[in-house]
């Protein structure tokens, strides 16, 4: 099996601290600006991307899904409305997103089906065969080691158990691949630093993105893991791509 490992793709230029530490420090510090930039920078897409990757999973009910890489929440408290669904689990590294996230939660009175967490998603604490959907909106491209990633997750999914990732890709078509690269490579860095107060964050958003493996690559990837079925799909013309799978 071919390893994907991009863990010299760091948010910041310490080369004595390895990247998953480097990625917690970086969402500990935007965590309480993430949900505006979220909407400021995908202009409100973000919320549509997330709803169509929910509707790609299917109808079926679900006992309990993780949705990795929670962030504040979104995408699980999203699953809980969205799907029949009676638990999820939201876990991420960063323990402030995870604070801001459990008040999302409790605000909206869904603490009794919805949980968040602070863990590795590289090393999960949740038994062999735990659940039978997992979901990453945006986060899998955080990993430090891809690969160890996605066989934790399909060491916790149920055989048949569903896996639905949304992730950002880098588009293709002329004009549109040249405009992504400006926007993503210049213009959004510079409103991140002003709004997040950190310079490095958004600067390192376009470099993962340029990093990370998309389309065939990533079903190949998602294959020699374990997960079949593969399929992907690319959203607004390819700035992020729904993966579905099972196990």
């Amino acid at each position: 099996m071919a390893e994907f490992n991009h863990d010299t793709v760091t948010p910041y230029d310490q080369v004595e601290i390895d990247k998953k530490t480097q990625v917690t420090s970086m969402f500990d510090k935007i965590a309480p600006y993430y949900d505006f930039l979220n909407r400021l920078l995908t202009l409100g897409i973000d919320q549509r991307w997330r709803k169509k990757a929910i509707k790609a999973l299917d109808t079926r009910e679900y006992d309990k899904i993780l949705d990795i890489a929670t962030g504040t929440a979104d995408l699980a408290v999203a699953l809980k409305k969205r799907l029949k669904v009676d638990k999820v689990i939201g876990l991420d590294i960063s323990s402030n997103m995870i604070e801001l996230a459990s008040k999302k939660v409790d605000k909206m009175g869904l603490e009794d089906h919805v949980s968040v967490e602070v863990g590795d998603s590289e090393n999960l604490r949740f038994d062999d065969e735990s659940f039978d959907g997992a979901t990453a909106s945006f986060g899998i491209r955080n990993f430090q080691n891809l690969n160890k990633g996605l066989s934790e997750i399909c060491r916790v999914l149920r055989p048949g158990g569903k896996i639905m990732i949304l992730e950002f890709s880098k588009p293709t078509i002329f004009p549109f691949k040249q405009l992504f690269n400006l926007y993503f490579k210049y213009v959004l860095p510079v409103i991140g630093r002003i709004t997040s107060k950190d310079p490095k964050a958004y600067q390192y958003l376009y470099e993962s993105v340029q990093a990370f493996p998309d389309y065939d690559q990533m079903k190949k990837i998602l294959e020699d893991i374990g997960f079949k079925n593969i399929k992907y799909t690319p959203l607004t013309l390819g700035i992020c791509t729904i993966y579905l799978g099972e196990k």
